[in-house]
Order: structure tokens, then sequence, then C-alpha cells
């Protein structure tokens, strides 16, 4: 039997509810990816072109800091990651997490909170990361039903 860990990026807490339904309904692990120095609201004013969050965005080698990691990682056999878009892709914390996580022979699996953007070219950001092998994403809406969630697991082995 596989075992699973759900490892997420949040600021605003509905990252986070999603990965604890994704958890609760698959009965994985939890890891949250936390900011070394945490986001601030201003920090995620996408219209202003000097917040903290457009300034990582428009620098594809920055790598935020990141506290902690999780235990016993090689015990896992698919990361489930999710994060919010911002600007049509992964936040670079997320990139972070991956330069930083020794995956090899893993599957991650990642899912996303957007406010009406899709996935984007999130797997192809995050395959070149990192060493695992990165299966299709989902964006993981409040209104998405348990069957349509665990049908996307159940396609990601």
């Amino acid at each position: 039997m596989s075992k699973d860990l759900v490892a997420y990026f949040s600021v605003t807490g509905t990252t986070a509810a999603a990965a604890k339904r994704l958890a609760a309904l698959i009965g994985a692990d939890l890891f949250e990816i936390k900011p070394e120095v945490p986001y601030k609201n201003a920090d995620l004013d996408w219209t202003d072109e000097s917040s903290r969050s457009t300034l990582e965005m428009k620098n594809p080698d920055c790598r935020p800091t990141i506290v902690g990691m999780p235990e016993n990682l090689e015990a896992y056999d698919r990361i489930f990651l999710g994060f919010p878009i911002w600007w049509y892709t992964a936040p670079r914390i997320v990139q972070s997490f991956l330069d930083a996580a020794c995956l090899d022979g893993k599957l991650v699996c990642p899912f996303a909170t957007s406010g009406g953007s899709p996935i984007g070219d999130a797997k192809a950001v995050l395959a070149k990361c990192c060493s695992a092998d990165v299966s299709d994403g989902i964006v993981l809406k409040a209104s998405i039903s348990d069957a349509d969630i665990l049908s996307w697991v159940n396609a990601s082995v």
C-alpha cells in the first residue's frame, strides 16, 4: 500500500482548506509549506508592481526561504502538492519546497486553488524543479465533489 502526503502552501486559508479535505478523503498525512517571512495582504497585491509576490513571480530564479521539511519524506510514494495559482502557475515558494526535497522515484500530484485561473503551466514548471514524475494537476474549487476529487486521485497513479 502506498503512503501519501499532502503538502501545501496557503496564505489566505483557501488552499489549506482544500488540502485538509483532500488529506481526509485519501487518508494522507498533511504538511504545510511555511515561508520564513510570512506573507502579508500587501505582499499579495498583484496589481502592485512592487509587491512581494509580483517581484517573486517576475524572477524565475527566486526561491523564498521555507521553514522546515516533512519528516521521513522518503516514506511517501505520492506527494499531493497544493498551492494557490499565482500568475497562472505555482508560487515560487512551492519551487523552494521541491528544490529542498529529495523526490527520486516519487509521484508529485499538483492541485491548486484559484479564483478563476486554470492550473496553467504548473506541471511543466514543477517538473523542472524535481526529479519526481509529475502528474496532471487539478484546480480544487470548493464546489468540486468528493467523487470528482477521488477520480483525479485514482488517475494519479
